[in-house]
């Protein structure tokens, strides 16, 4: 598998905008715009189980957090049936360890092929299909409950893992965050000329449409590959963080304005009272390590497929999700 350590950790879009809503919500000043909704998943069946001779059970010291960034513009808006067309780009789980106080993140392949369930008429379940990971969110109304969907999904590919909360966010929340830090500086090293002759080779500072572009094109873009975009997320990341440390100085103006902006955007299922006590909680932890699976990428009939390494990613699980019984 490939890691990075240190404080790269923040890897993608939705990280770092997870960062800011919990540096807003613990000024606890967006009670009147969060959902009041307090409730939490109902935790998977997580039960001890034997491998390789060696019995494990779930770890009880870690809190997870899916994030997931929609291939959708426009603030987010309930669809009239339960087959959306807001596909999954990015799917990761933010893992708080509160033993080790750190933060790891599980950055999974959006082409990774998995069963998914089905929803039908009325959002009854109606069976399951085997596509890729990031269609699992085109299943329900684009809100809730594609949300709800996309977390089974993750949870039954990581043996059922418990995953707290979740927290979407649509295309456009990429790009009001990146003008409101002031443009985001990356080294483009793939040819977007094909796409977006705006975005040369070279040291650019990203604005706008320029920074949905960067991390969201990926046809006629380089070699094409999901895992070349994940890698330009990550960069893009690193030069994000620079411009919001910056502009975090500014006090709780910069991101009470910051946050009121992306909120149309967003779908989650904390409140502002959850995100306040992530931080109170978490806020000093650091942060370790970024983990993407391995396997392998294979053009399929339709689309592109990303095959996971089953022996790799079962060593994973355990490694992130379960201890020993000693």
């Amino acid at each position: 598998m490939r890691r990075r350590t240190g404080r790269q950790i923040a890897a993608l879009v939705a990280v770092t905008i997870l960062f800011v809503i919990l540096v807003y919500s613990g000024t606890q000043l967006v009670e009147s715009f969060m959902r009041p909704d307090e409730q939490t998943a109902e935790p998977s069946t997580r039960k001890t189980i034997t491998y390789d001779g060696v019995d494990y059970f779930p770890r009880q010291d870690i809190e997870v957090f899916l994030l997931v960034g929609i291939d959708k513009e426009g603030p987010v808006q309930p669809g009239n049936s339960y087959n959306n067309d807001g596909a999954a780009d990015t799917v990761m789980l933010l893992i708080f360890d509160q033993t080790a106080e750190e933060i790891r993140v599980l950055n999974l392949n959006r082409d990774t092929m998995v069963d998914m369930p089905v929803l039908g008429v009325g959002g009854s379940p109606a069976g399951t299909y085997y596509g890729q990971l990031a269609l699992a969110h085109t299943y329900g109304s684009g809100m809730e409950d594609s949300c709800e969907n996309i977390r089974q999904t993750v949870s039954d590919l990581l043996w059922g893992i418990n995953i707290d909360h979740y927290v979407s966010l649509n295309m456009d929340a990429v790009a009001l965050a990146n003008d409101a830090v002031g443009g985001v500086t990356v080294t483009v090293t793939d040819d977007f000329s094909a796409v977006d002759e705006s975005i040369p080779l070279g040291e650019v500072t990203l604005h706008g449409q320029q920074s949905i572009n960067f991390v969201r094109l990926r046809r006629d873009v380089g070699d094409q590959l999901n895992v070349s975009r994940m890698e330009r997320q990550e960069a893009y990341m690193n030069g994000f963080l620079t411009s919001l440390k910056a502009k975090l100085g500014q006090g709780e103006s910069f991101s009470l304005s910051l946050y009121e902006s992306i909120l149309p955007y967003m779908v989650t299922d904390c409140s502002a009272n959850t995100f306040s006590a992530v931080l109170d909680d978490y806020g000093d932890y650091s942060l370790s390590e970024i983990i993407t699976p391995d396997g392998e990428n294979v053009r399929g009939e339709e689309y592109m497929e990303f095959h996971l390494d089953e022996e790799a990613l079962d060593s994973l699980i355990l490694r992130l999700f379960y201890a020993p019984k000693k």
